[in-house]
């Protein structure tokens, strides 16, 4: 099946980091994030909303709280 080009937004220095990074580092990227979307899409894995439950779950578990998290976005 041919490759299909999508977009997606991300913050600033995300963009920048792929811009400045040479095309076998950009291959191995896209094959990545291609395998994660897949796994959060197919129906063999958990929903978007499940596998963003876990992560808060895991987050909090391991002491991220709502104040570390905003302080966190603030300084991004």
């Amino acid at each position: 099946m041919p490759n299909r080009t999508i977009t997606i937004p991300v913050d600033t220095q995300t963009a920048q980091a792929w811009n400045s990074a040479d095309d076998q580092k950009r291959r191995k990227l896209e094959a990545l994030a291609g395998l994660l979307l897949w796994d959060v899409v197919s129906e063999k894995r958990p929903s978007l909303d499940t596998v963003l439950e876990e992560v808060g779950r895991k987050a909090l578990a391991r002491g991220l709280t709502p104040e570390i998290l905003d302080s966190i976005l603030k300084d991004a």
